[in-house]
């Protein structure tokens, strides 16, 4: 099954939001199924990343270089560690922070509720993962 997630882009010049299709493998039952799914996929494509070596430097046109300074922080985007990442660790991490509220997950606009809800995805669905930022500050 092919869903697309909404991912955003640095800068300000390109479209800010872009989808991307995942190609998942199976049936997605529950939230807590969509999470280590998506997990297994992306770290999976890290890893083959980190074997292949396929993360050499490219030169960054002056576009580029002024999206990623308009954030703060001009890079590659490469792995100076070369390790692997460890898919169980990643999974329980990212299922602990589902469930302490760190992100959201929509599926088109309704959102999603707690890990064992029973979700139905179909072909081609548009998923949007929101992490959000705790802010603090002073009243006075």
């Amino acid at each position: 099954m092919t869903l697309n997630i909404n991912i955003k882009q640095i800068g300000s010049r390109k479209p800010v939001i872009s989808a991307v299709p995942f190609e998942y493998p199976g049936d997605i039952r529950t939230v807590g199924e969509l999470i280590t799914e998506t997990v297994h996929l992306c770290v999976a494509a890290y890893n083959c990343r980190v074997r292949e070596g396929t993360d050499k430097p490219k030169p960054l046109t002056d576009e580029q270089i002024s999206d990623m300074a308009s954030v703060g922080r001009i890079a590659f985007g490469l792995n100076y560690g070369g390790r692997e990442q460890d898919l169980q660790p990643a999974i329980d991490n990212a299922l602990q922070s589902y469930e302490d509220g760190l992100f959201r997950i929509f599926v088109g606009e309704k959102e999603v509720g707690g890990l064992a809800e029973n979700i139905e995805l179909h072909d081609g669905d548009m998923l949007s993962f929101i992490r959000l930022t705790m802010l603090t500050g002073r009243l006075w």
